[in-house]
């Protein structure tokens, strides 16, 4: 498929409902030139939709979330993962805590509404705001977990507050569940809905008092303005909500906080669109309603394709009613919709076959096409393809057999993790390494690639001192060129100084996708730590988990969570500096990189002249790549790993050949030591584990 330039920055800020709906629509469908990119907290979206059921109990977490990695991934968008807090409109920049601001052509916002009550002393410590959805859904589910009764405070008597609160007292019938309303409950829902509710909670034994403000949140109370100290073990806050401060904060035109848009959704500044429960529609003002976010996104995706394009945009128009479906805690519904109030449970099948109707577009997403083969074409031209995309970090790297008979004719080096130059008495370090991206996040991915090139000089127990970056940008005009180096640049010194280190130069091209690579020199204060040095007797320690080979050859064929990318992501910015300090007496050591766990502890075998014996379940694992493992998902590098490896005694399990990107430091220690080094490095934060010892030679390893 033709690839072409980048030429604009379209970012959407926030994953609501209305921007899932674009992201599903754009990747169906993208605009040529334009650089798709999503700012969101979490790597998922709740959908107000499901939460009362999931806070009753009908739904699963994962039912309840949209993932957004896998969405991004669909959308081909560049998925950041922050807050933003402050837009730049002069400069077109948008602020997010921890990096550099991020550039826009074209903006839309999306993040919804808070029930935060920061007018009320001590909410923020001791209460929880059901909006935003994703925080409230997690804090429910600890609370509901650690706890079979107690009792349970719902602030605020209109539809939201009493949909929570009944689903709450469905899912712990031993709770006692009351609701206080500093006016009369329900005052929008309609007379008949109204009572009808108001039955439904008495019959429930769920309190209402109205004309009760609560003044201020304690732990373990709520305190009402007549003075009375009301016990409550959880307190939800689901009275008044509000727009963000820092959105009513931006010099837009706004109506009590929300950012006021035309019919084409564009605020007073043409260049930022809002939409949900964010913006205000003056001209055509309508309740805060998940309805109209979804029937926005038609137009929205049209209308930012035209101010991209320079087209004429459309506009939207919300219906005068619409169908209110409200959850009653058990599997019923009420449903009212002009004068028309109903209930019971065929509503709830109702309302659960649109909600999940909904959600189902999000994970009907179609497979990444392989490319279609010529009728005629060379030969092994099948077979090199194979079934499925080529992965990107290091399991793109050629296999290390085709390296040692590449290496064999030349004097490429002893085979350990980076080259030893003594000059003048001092031992330089020297080592290189490059990725192909595998998020098109270039702050996460280059921290990754920084961490990833700084492994080898740490694996022989140096210090990093100057390092030479190598960039390859995907076809982008100047101006994004500009944009998109400077975030690398920042992230990477970020990283390289944070190590010691300095960036001393570099090269730049562009190509057709990103690569990030790093030259690294390193200085040893005494002899280098290599892969010789082992001796028989010695513990087997490894600094991090295995499976993100696995875990980014799923996430490519959207099989993975966005939550186990998202900590992978994570786990491979750790850097090993304190981890190399720590074992700077070791005997030998290495990082698990490309060629797999067993793939370079057999490094250490063949050079000490050892065996070694691996306890498959002390290995430390990435949430999710167990699973993804059973099911069968493989790095391309994967079948190249199991080949390179020599005498393999027992049945090692598939993840012991996984290629890892950024991966931990294993060292062989004296037994003696061990522990006390384990402890030093669980303590400095290591997800550490001793899975083995070493035995006499010759090389072997044993699975046990």
């Amino acid at each position: 498929m033709k690839s072409f330039p980048f030429t604009r920055d379209l970012v959407l800020i926030g994953g609501g409902h209305t921007h899932a709906l674009v992201l599903k629509k754009w990747g169906m469908n993208p605009l040529a030139g334009a650089r798709l990119t999503l700012i969101n907290p979490a790597s998922t979206a709740a959908y107000s939709g499901m939460l009362p059921g999931f806070l009753a109990g009908h739904y699963t977490e994962d039912e309840l979330n949209i993932d957004l990695v896998k969405l991004a991934r669909f959308a081909g968008a560049r998925l950041i993962l922050g807050a933003a807090h402050h837009i730049d409109r002069d400069a077109q920049m948008i602020h997010v805590k921890g990096r550099l601001p991020i550039a826009y052509d074209t903006c839309s916002i999306d993040i919804g509404i808070t029930s935060h009550m920061p007018s009320v002393p001590g909410f923020l410590n001791h209460a929880i705001p059901a909006k935003p959805l994703t925080p409230f859904a997690r804090a429910w589910d600890a609370f509901r977990k650690s706890s079979n009764g107690g009792k349970i405070t719902v602030i605020g008597g209109g539809v939201a507050g009493v949909e929570v609160a009944m689903a709450m007292q469905h899912a712990m019938p031993a709770a006692t569940v009351q609701l206080f309303d500093r006016g009369d409950a329900l005052t929008h829902a309609g007379t008949r809905a109204r009572a009808r509710l108001l039955k439904t909670l008495a019959d429930k034994g769920i309190k209402v008092t109205e004309h009760a403000e609560v003044t201020a949140v304690e732990k373990g109370a709520v305190v009402l303005n007549s003075g009375e100290h009301v016990a409550s073990d959880f307190t939800v806050g689901a009275a008044g909500a509000l727009p963000f401060e820092w959105v009513s904060n931006l010099g837009l035109d706004v109506n009590k906080g929300s950012i006021i848009v035309g019919p084409t959704l564009q605020s007073s500044d043409p260049n930022i669109f809002a939409v949900g429960d964010c913006a205000h529609m003056s001209a055509s003002p309508h309740p805060k309603a998940g309805v109209f976010a979804v029937r926005q996104a038609p137009v929205l995706t049209a209308n930012l394709k035209a101010h991209l394009s320079g087209e004429r945009m459309c506009q939207y128009t919300p219906q005068s009613d619409y169908l209110k479906l409200i959850s009653m805690g058990g599997k019923e519904a009420l449903a009212a919709k002009h004068r028309i109030t109903l209930a019971g449970p065929r509503l709830w099948k109702l309302k659960d076959h649109i909600d999940r109707k909904f959600m189902d577009q999000f994970d009907e997403l179609p497979d990444m096409p392989m490319p279609e083969l010529p009728r005629i074409h060379a030969m092994g031209m099948k077979e090199t393809l194979g079934d499925k995309p080529m992965c990107a970090g290091c399991g793109s790297k050629v296999g290390k057999s085709a390296l040692q008979t590449a290496l064999s004719a030349t004097s490429g080096g002893d085979g350990d993790d980076a080259a030893t130059l003594n000059m003048d008495g001092v031992t330089q370090v020297l080592s290189t390494d490059h990725l192909r991206a595998f998020t098109l996040d270039p702050v996460v991915m280059t921290k990754i690639a920084a961490t990833h090139a700084l492994g080898d000089v740490w694996a022989m127990g140096a210090s990093p001192q100057a390092v030479l970056a190598t960039l390859i940008l995907p076809e982008m005009s100047e101006e994004m060129q500009n944009r998109t180096v400077t975030e690398i640049m920042s992230a990477a010194a970020e990283v390289i100084e944070g190590a010691g280190a300095k960036i001393v130069g570099g090269h730049t091209s562009l190509g057709s996708e990103l690569t990030v690579g790093f030259s690294v020199t390193g200085i040893a204060a005494k002899p280098p730590i290599t892969l010789g040095g082992a001796e028989p007797g010695m513990a087997l320690i490894l600094t991090q988990p295995i499976g993100t080979g696995v875990i980014l050859a799923a996430e490519m064929a959207k099989k993975a969570t966005g939550a186990d990318v998202a900590n992978a992501h994570a786990v491979m910015m750790q850097g090993q500096a304190e981890a190399s300090r720590i074992l700077r007496n070791t005997r030998a050591m290495t990082d698990v990189t490309g060629f797999g766990l067993l793939g370079h502890l057999w490094g250490i075998c063949e050079a000490s002249n050892i065996s070694a014996e691996i306890t498959q379940s002390a290995i430390p694992i990435l949430q999710g790549a167990a699973q993804l493992s059973d099911a069968g998902v493989r790095s391309t590098l994967f079948p190249a790993n199991v080949a390179a490896v020599g005498n393999v005694v027992g049945q090692p399990m598939d993840l012991l050949f996984d290629p890892q990107t950024a991966g931990g430091l294993l060292a062989a220690v004296p037994a003696s030591e061990a522990d006390a080094t384990l402890s030093a490095l669980i303590d400095a934060g290591y997800e550490a584990a001793i899975i083995g010892e070493t035995g006499e030679g010759p090389p072997q390893i044993t699975i046990v």
